[in-house]
């Protein structure tokens, strides 16, 4: 895809290095934009194969609302270096979505918590009202990012409906350009194909903030070699993208959708790039 390689070129030729909390450095680059038209096919990079069932599996919990992983780990490993040994996460995604805490006084003056369906309000506001500037979705509970070891990266999305299409915009506090970002780019292309079809909209284009924009390099010869991100990167530019994979889902409700009504066609790519996450 070329607007991921016009990112992954941006933050090499602008981004500055410098330190992060893993004990690798960056080239990081303030506040990148980019957008796709999600018409054109399913935004899964052609430039190096991806994991499509890694990331459906992932998306799929994070819509089950799920604050552990201990049925995601027996699909996928991604969330393990995150999660205690009983498999809790202190922050899931998908806990949020569908379970966001909002506290409010009751007639004696007590506070009373109850949870938000984030997702349900967003799928019931289109159906009724689609032109709504009010369709967000929150990961970010500033008490629970004061303490989780891995707060939300991908902290907020909003929803807007031009012409009978569907776009999504996303808000992203970090994102590694290697690792990170393709998963990101393909899992909100899949939610937001998800919700149009629930809701009858037609798909429209996905736009993508990143306030820190990174890519992790380190040294030749040094102890962090290994977590060195930019020679597969550079390798990347060098691939012609290819025609992007299409993706039918199984015409049922948001929840009752599973791995199986999930179809990747045609889905052509070059060969695999492997990066060592940073933890």
């Amino acid at each position: 895809m070329k607007e991921y390689l016009d990112l992954v070129k941006l933050v090499i030729e602008n981004g500055v290095r410098k330190p992060s909390r893993t004990g690798v450095d960056t080239l990081s680059y303030f506040g990148a934009f980019y957008r796709v038209d999600l018409a054109k096919g399913f935004p899964l990079l052609t430039t190096k194969k991806m994991i499509w069932s890694s990331m459906l599996h992932e998306v799929l919990w994070y819509l089950s609302g799920e604050n552990h992983i201990r049925n995601l780990r027996q699909k996928t490993k991604i969330w393990d270096a995150w999660a205690d040994e009983d498999g809790n996460l202190e922050t899931a995604y998908g806990y949020y979505w569908r379970h966001f805490p909002s506290a409010e006084k009751d007639k004696n003056g007590n506070w009373v918590v109850k949870e938000i369906d984030q997702i349900k309000y967003v799928i019931d506001t289109l159906k009724k009202d689609p032109y709504s500037r009010r369709l967000v979705v929150t990961a970010w509970e500033p008490g629970n990012a004061t303490k989780s070891k891995l707060p939300p990266c991908h902290y907020t999305y909003a929803f807007n409906v031009n012409d009978g299409k569907l776009n999504c915009h996303l808000t992203q506090r970090s994102g590694d350009i290697a690792l990170g970002i393709p998963f990101n780019l393909a899992a909100y292309a899949l939610l937001t194909q998800i919700i149009a079809q629930e809701v009858g909209l037609k798909l429209g284009m996905f736009a993508h903030t990143i306030v820190d924009a990174h890519i992790y390099v380190a040294d030749k010869g040094s102890a962090m070699e290994k977590y060195d991100h930019l020679e597969g990167l550079k390798e990347q530019l060098k691939r012609e993208p290819l025609e992007l994979p299409q993706l039918k889902i199984a015409q049922k409700p948001i929840d009752e959708l599973t791995f199986e009504d999930f179809q990747l066609i045609g889905y052509k790519h070059h060969d695999r790039i492997k990066f060592e996450v940073a933890v």
